[in-house]
């Protein structure tokens, strides 16, 4: 009678969708239920005599030995969680009621899959994180960072591409590219297989899933040579209302688990925000160029001009250092302008910008205040000589002939200096003094030009 019941509290244990199982002192399964092979993968018989340990995810073993360890003290668990490594190699997220039961040495539990509710769970927090990064980034590859870091609590991103669509070329450019299992020393972005994958993600706007040994002209070009192990490819396209901006990659290396249908229509779906968080930067990062830099010459802008300045005064009085200013304008502009048009003006004011960029040290700046009025900031500059140098240099650079609308132009700048702290205390001040001789240098020039 006692075997009978047994055998049917048995069979009602194989009904539950959650799983039973027992485990004794030493750590082995003794009793597994039929949900087990639901849960885990294993049929019950694969699970009996085995070390429990051996089949958690190797992140959770600490903690699961310390809660064993708990439970069989007499401190029972209601709602414990681990992880488990599935016989297919997938990830299973497992809810344990378990307590130990001193009779029969044994620990009994109680098993819920819970991987579902713990992917819904990270994939919200995931979309509010990307959602999240798009303000908290000061630049694309910081953002890009910031995402890969969220992807990896969804999926296995360990080799994480994205490759943009140049706006101008129409070609591609990758912001953000890791991949620790390159071939030889070819970095993705360099690798044509990779840039054939992303073309095609983003000319179709469809996600690709390619597992190893893929078959199709695509897949056989990314896929290895010989024998060499091949890695599994899971991309999807970043959608605008523009049509597909970009594409985000993910390779799994050989011998990891292969990514699946499911993978690909969670990033897929996580994509959207991406994209979205992707444009949100860009048009953050347009804004800031127009409200801080000259449309025509990509110069700084007085604001920005005004905003370093101020920075560079507060450091020469923090540190008793001195700061100098050159404001510059070209002479006879007007006349090229008039003579030439206004487009022939501009490349004029291009060539003159670039030439005086390439006057000054990375951490002088070079702005563009208006018309054909500049300024040069040069913080650091020890002594007026130095200032001297740099005008003299700007104004051999400005005074080369340039080919403008099939003319030879030769212009010659009138360039003031003023010094911090000899010629004012505030940047108005200097301003103020530096075009004030720049207004003198000019007036020098016209009058030996009257007495030649």
């Amino acid at each position: 009678m006692e075997t009978r019941s047994q055998a049917l509290l048995g069979n009602f244990f194989d009904l539950l969708l959650d799983a039973v199982c027992t485990v004794d002192a030493t750590g082995r399964f003794v009793y597994a239920s039929a949900a087990c092979e639901r849960i885990f993968g294993y049929t019950p018989a694969e699970m009996i005599g085995r070390q429990m340990i051996d089949l958690v995810a190797p992140e959770d073993r600490a903690r699961t030995l310390q809660a064993a360890t708990e439970i069989m003290s007499g401190q029972p668990k209601l709602h414990f969680e681990n992880r488990y490594v599935r016989k297919d190699g997938q990830i299973v997220h497992v809810m344990w009621t378990a307590r130990w039961s001193e009779p029969d040495r044994l620990r009994i539990a109680v098993a819920r899959d819970v991987t579902e509710l713990k992917k819904a769970q990270a994939l919200q927090s995931a979309l509010y994180a990307i959602s999240e990064a798009a303000h908290a980034a000061d630049d694309l590859a910081a953002l890009l960072e910031l995402i890969h870091q969220t992807i990896s609590g969804l999926l296995p991103a360990t080799n994480f591409f994205v490759a943009m669509v140049d706006e101008g070329s129409g070609g591609l450019d990758f912001p953000y590219c890791v991949d620790e299992c390159a071939p030889g020393d070819i970095p993705a972005r360099d690798d044509p297989a990779v840039r054939a994958l992303c073309m095609e993600i983003i000319v179709s706007e469809q996600p690709l899933l390619l597992p190893p040994g893929s078959i199709g002209a695509l897949s056989e070009h990314l896929g290895a040579a010989d024998d060499t192990p091949m890695p599994c490819w899971l991309g999807v396209p970043l959608v605008s209302d523009k049509g597909a901006i970009g594409a985000l990659v993910l390779k799994s290396c050989p011998g990891s688990p292969h990514y699946t249908a499911g993978d690909r229509d969670l990033l897929h779906f996580v994509s959207t925000q991406i994209a979205t968080a992707v444009e949100r930067l860009q048009m953050r990062a347009r804004l800031q160029q127009m409200a801080q830099y000259d449309d025509l010459t990509g110069l700084p802008n007085r604001a920005l001009l005004r905003d370093r300045l101020d920075t560079a005064l507060a450091s020469a009085r923090r540190d008793k250092g001195r700061i100098a200013l050159l404001y510059l304008d070209l002479d006879r502009f007007k006349e090229i302008n008039d003579t030439l048009g206004h487009a022939a003006g501009d490349e004029l004011l291009q060539a003159v910008a670039h030439r005086m960029k390439h006057c000054v040290r990375d951490a002088d700046t070079v702005a563009r205040i208006g018309g054909d009025e500049f300024v040069v900031l040069l913080p650091n500059t020890q002594l007026p000589e130095h200032a001297e140098l740099v005008a003299t240099k700007i104004h051999e650079a400005i005074a080369r002939p340039v080919e403008i609308a099939g003319c030879t132009l030769r212009i010659l700048p009138s360039i003031g200096i003023a010094l911090y702290p000899e010629h004012g205390e505030d940047g108005p001040q200097l301003l103020q003094r530096a075009d004030e001789a720049m207004y003198a240098a000019k007036q020098r020039t016209v009058a030996t030009l009257v007495q030649t």
